[in-house]
Formats: structure tokens, sequence, C-alpha cells
């Protein structure tokens, strides 16, 4: 008899999928936004004036990169978490003084290569090393045989909010074990600010984000043998006060059962999945989070203080896991 073996990242996705629809409140990785669909309409959302923080980092780098690239000094490697060949990091490469190189960083290869393809066409005499990694997860850099004074972190679009607090503490642990004690991080912080700002950012009139926050069910549907109707979930994003935190929900507008893998999920009359959070800070309560790690040296703000880009150095510390 021929022995059929399943795939073992298969079988993890799975279970990850399943042991979130299991919850109380039911949960699905954000991860599961960004397939090909997925990610043009997040390129849709960008362009939306509701959604404030892509426009508004983007703006303060412009307005402050002289500024930015003297407090990251001269000979950087600078090392960018979820690469690409955006305005951001061009603007940095076009400043920065006799930068070292550049190490992209990112978990899809395509894109990846794409994106180190069409900068090396750009600038042709910089090294650029791409990396295909989890970032959020242990992984080692190439060996740099590039002289360079520091390492430098570029982690812009406020990602560090989609992780908890707790989360967001160890992985900042990760990320100064990589820049090195004599290393800086560069990074986009979105702020706390009046709740009908913030709720719009998410909630936007054209229901793009809406189609975006449902398009996950149509990719379970078409990778999971699962059989969501999406016209039977609203799309709900809130403030929580409480965990200082947007939340994203899909909330079901009638009971009914969804199989997904095998496994019958039943869905009461207005209950959710919560599909992402995103957590705003205060400057200083970033700077709490960053402590154990990283020393603020400077925030950059725009004119109505709704988003921050902010540089960190790392603490000498003695060498130790993350907490």
């Amino acid at each position: 008899m021929n022995e059929i073996t399943v795939d073992q990242d298969v079988l993890l996705l799975r279970e990850e999928l399943l042991s979130g629809l299991r919850k109380p409140q039911k949960t699905l990785p954000s991860k599961y936004f960004y397939d090909e669909t997925g990610s043009a309409l997040f390129e849709e959302i960008c362009k939306l004036q509701e959604y404030y923080p892509t426009r508004t980092e983007t703006g303060i780098l412009r307005s402050n990169i002289r500024d930015i690239a003297a407090q990251i000094g001269t000979d950087c490697l600078l090392i960018e978490y979820g690469s690409g060949a955006s305005v951001k990091i061009r603007l940095l490469l076009d400043h920065l003084d006799r930068i070292a190189g550049y190490v992209p960083i990112d978990i899809s290869s395509e894109h990846l290569l794409q994106a180190a393809e069409t900068l090396s066409r750009m600038y042709p005499d910089l090294m650029i090393q791409p990396v295909s990694a989890d970032y959020t997860q242990d992984f080692e850099l190439p060996a740099i045989d590039v002289p360079h004074a520091r390492r430098v972190v570029f982690f812009p679009g406020s990602t560090i909010g989609n992780f908890t607090p707790r989360e967001a503490r160890h992985f900042l642990g990760h990320i100064a074990t990589v820049a090195g004690n004599r290393g800086g991080l560069l990074i986009g912080v979105d702020l706390k600010k009046d709740v009908s700002i913030l709720e719009a950012a998410y909630n936007d009139s054209r229901g793009i984000t809406a189609a975006f926050n449902k398009n996950m069910l149509v990719r379970l549907n078409t990778e999971f043998d699962a059989d969501f109707d999406p016209d039977t979930f609203r799309h709900r994003a809130v403030w929580n006060a409480l965990h200082g935190r947007i939340e994203m929900h899909l909330v079901s507008l009638h009971e009914q059962f969804v199989h997904v893998a095998g496994e019958r999920i039943l869905f009461r009359r207005s209950e959710s999945i919560l599909t992402e959070y995103s957590y705003k800070y205060r400057p200083d309560e970033f700077a709490e989070l960053a402590k154990p790690y990283f020393r603020v040296e400077h925030v950059w703000t725009d004119a109505r203080h709704l988003f921050s880009v902010q540089y960190l150095r790392c603490v000498s510390r003695r060498r130790s896991r993350p907490a």
C-alpha cells in the first residue's frame, strides 16, 4: 500500500486556522489578507482620503529626511523589514551619507527579488543583499564584507501595531539583537488620536476596506476547502479603548454553519471573527515599551500629530534573549 505524505506546513496552517476559529472570540491570522487580490485592495486603501497612515508617514519622511539622515549617521548598513522599492526606502537611499549597503528582508521571495532588482537598476553602485525570511522569527543575516559603522533597521508602515504590546516588546528585542549594541531602528508608529479619525480610516465610505476584509474568506474557500458566503458577513472596525487598538471584525449576519478544512464551525447571529488589530501609542507609551532594548533619540510627527516616525538607538546590555 502506498503511504500518502501530507505536507507538514499545510498541517500547521490548517491547525492554526482551526485553533483560531475554535476560540470564544474567533480569530483568523491577518497574514491571509495578502493574496494577489488582497494586496491590490490594500494598495487602493492606501490611496483613500480616510486612510491617513501611508501618506502621512511618507510626508513626515519627505519633510524631515535630512534630519533623519543626520540622526542615522554615515557608513550604516541599512536593513529593511518588509522590503519594497517604495518612495520611503528611496528617500533614505538618496540621502544617507556613504551608505555601506542595503539588506531587504521579506517572506515573499518573488516580491523580494523583484524589489531588489528594481533598486539595483536605480542604485547600481549600492551593495544590495536580499534575504528571504520571516522577519518575525529568528533568521541569520548573510556575511557582509562591506565595512560599516553600525546596522540600522528600517521598519515603516506602523506594522508594529499589529503585535500585542507583549509581542511588540519581544519583537523589539529581536530587532535589537539584529542591529547590535551600536545599531539603531527607524520605525513608523501610529499615534492615539480622535476616535472618529481612527474609525473612519478603517471604515472607508467606498467599502474598499470591507472588501479587503471579506477577501480573506474568499481565499480560505479557495485554499482550505471552506464554504464561507462573504455576503453573510459584515465588516466592522471599532476602537477598543481598553486595549488601545482598532479591531477589524467580520460579523455573521445570522446563525450559520461553515465548513473549514474538514471541520464544521457554528457562527451565531452577530458573532464575529477578529481578523486584525492595530495598536496605537502615545510617544511616551512607545518609549516605555521599547525601553528594555532601545532609547528614543528623536520623534518626528505631522502637523496634526496623526503619525510618528521615530529613531531609536540600541541600549548597551548584556547579550540575552528577549523576554
